[in-house]
């Protein structure tokens, strides 16, 4: 018998699925689950005091302030306090995402195919089948009802990082870059379903005038990257006013104007320029930029959209029943916390057994089970999707909150039965992954 080549590690490492990222890269995402925490505890503190306020004689307040129009009408630009979080708010949290997954495409983990298949399958896999179930239980109800179908596809990333954060799970570095990226493309899957299922009365003209400042932006960014460098205030000063015209436009057109965030975020360079040093140099300017932005985005633009989205008034036991017994949020709920494990689990093997690939050994089924469930965590785009399909304020988008908030509740308590189970197991992973033996600073299992 041949002794194995030279390549056989190699090759058996690329058949595992939930192997370890570079260790920059488990640098990069520890990070951002850092600031998504914090994010995540505002996220949750902004909806119980939406939540109280809205059921509570401070009612009437609560609802002026959120209704509360402001801004020029001659561009079509006065909108109530609510929209202008949902239109204006929202885009800066998917001009991140665009962002984050553009660099996930250019220099990180999804620039492979062996390690981008699994999570952007799950991530489709977790679009598709909560959708699927969502029609099943409401096929019934008619073209209204079926403009929920979208409500349960998205996981919010700030909300099941904060139940990872509240319940002391140490989850390990693999799982949580599956559970980013995957979120991540989730956002993309929810920002393409929005633009071509959710954007109504389309201004062909006004979309054709957003590519001009786009282009501009494009431009600039990747011709003088340094804009973000030793000029900070000549970047904000230049870029900001372009990105802002780029928004206006695209909500003039008729396409959500969160639209507009993700292409802004796609025009970002990743990598320096040969004229900047190159990739060797630093981080780019999208890294440079979601560095400085997230920050906004998850401690001030997504709270302050939760405070005027997740407000409902549920009208005490009775209401509450009313609510969850409606077909509509009966079928939000099973699928964010059926369907959505389902869709990911199922997408998760099929990978496995088409590429014959195999679980990291530190890892284990029943761990890909707890992340499949702690991602119908659905809130932030769910509530955005169900203000488009259902009608801001009304009956129908009351209960698919009503819905949205039970089946976030639930999919995070069922989640936190799984992974504090599994937590001492996690506990050794990490003191493994923080292990460095020959001191180069390099923990040894992120050393190929």
């Amino acid at each position: 018998m041949n002794p194995p080549s030279p390549s056989a590690p190699a090759e058996e490492t690329r058949a595992q699925i939930f192997r370890r990222s570079s260790y920059l890269e488990h640098l990069h995402v520890a990070q951002i689950l850092r600031k998504e925490t914090v994010g995540g505890a505002l996220l949750l503190a902004a909806t119980v005091v939406a939540l109280i306020l809205a059921n509570t004689p401070a009612a009437g307040f609560y609802f002026s302030l959120r209704d509360f129009e402001v801004g020029f009408e001659p561009w079509h630009l006065k909108l109530s306090l609510g929209t202008w979080a949902a239109d204006g708010l929202l885009a800066i949290f998917f001009f991140i995402a665009g962002l984050e997954l553009k660099r996930e495409f250019v220099a990180g983990d999804l620039r492979t195919f062996s390690r981008a298949v699994v999570p952007v399958a799950a991530a489709i896999g977790g679009v598709i089948t909560p959708a699927l179930f969502f029609v099943a239980i409401n096929i019934g109800g008619g073209p209204e009802a079926l403009r929920g179908w979208a409500v349960p596809t998205a996981t919010d990333i700030a909300f099941a990082v904060a139940v990872l954060a509240v319940i002391g799970s140490h989850l390990p570095s693999a799982l949580r870059i599956f559970l980013l990226t995957l979120a991540v493309v989730d956002d993309l899957l929810a920002i393409g379903i929005i633009a071509f299922f959710y954007s109504t009365d389309i201004q062909p003209m006004m979309l054709l005038l957003a590519v001009v400042p786009l282009a501009l932006f494009a431009y600039l960014t990747h011709r003088h990257s340094n804009f973000f460098g030793r000029k900070t205030w000549a970047g904000w000063v230049i870029l900001l006013p372009i990105g802002l015209l780029v928004w206006a436009l695209v909500h003039g057109s008729g396409i959500h104007a969160t639209v507009a965030g993700v292409l802004l975020g796609f025009a970002v360079p990743v990598l320096r320029s040969r004229k900047g040093g190159g990739p060797d140099a630093g981080p780019g300017l999208a890294q440079t930029l979601e560095h400085r932005i997230r920050p906004i985005s998850a401690g001030f633009a997504v709270p302050v959209f939760a405070f005027f989205s997740a407000g409902v008034s549920i009208g005490g036991a009775e209401g509450l029943t009313k609510a969850l017994t409606d077909p509509i949020a009966i079928g939000i709920v099973v699928a964010l916390v059926v369907g959505k494990p389902v869709g990911i689990l199922f997408a998760t093997w099929l990978v496995t057994r088409t590429t014959r690939g195999t679980l990291d050994p530190d890892l284990a089924w029943v761990d890909v089970i707890g992340v499949a469930m702690l991602a119908g965590v659905g809130f932030t785009v769910s509530l955005l999707i169900s203000e488009l399909g259902f009608g801001h304020g009304t009956v129908l988008d009351d209960h698919a909150k009503v819905a949205i908030l039970t089946g976030s509740l639930l999919a995070a308590l069922l989640a936190t039965v799984v992974l504090r189970a599994r937590n001492r197991h996690y506990r050794l992973v990490e003191a493994k992954e923080r292990l460095d033996e020959d001191s180069d600073g390099v923990p040894d299992v992120f050393v190929n």
